[in-house]
């Protein structure tokens, strides 16, 4: 499992790199691991999510 520090830095350099897709991407991710099995993963994915929702901010969306 990934630390709270690295689930930060994974989700602020998404959120540079894809904007706003980012959460999105995240979400998508979760996804593809939770079809396959990968709770684990797919839990890490979550994170990063959330993450991302609380770094924009509220009201964007």
């Amino acid at each position: 499992m990934m630390s709270e520090n690295q689930i930060h830095t994974v989700a602020r350099q998404m959120l540079e790199r894809h904007g706003q897709a980012a959460i999105a991407r995240a979400a998508r991710q979760a996804v593809a691991c939770e079809s396959k099995g990968e709770d684990d993963e797919a839990k890490e994915w979550r994170h990063i999510e959330a993450a991302m929702k609380i770094m924009r901010g509220p009201g964007q969306g």
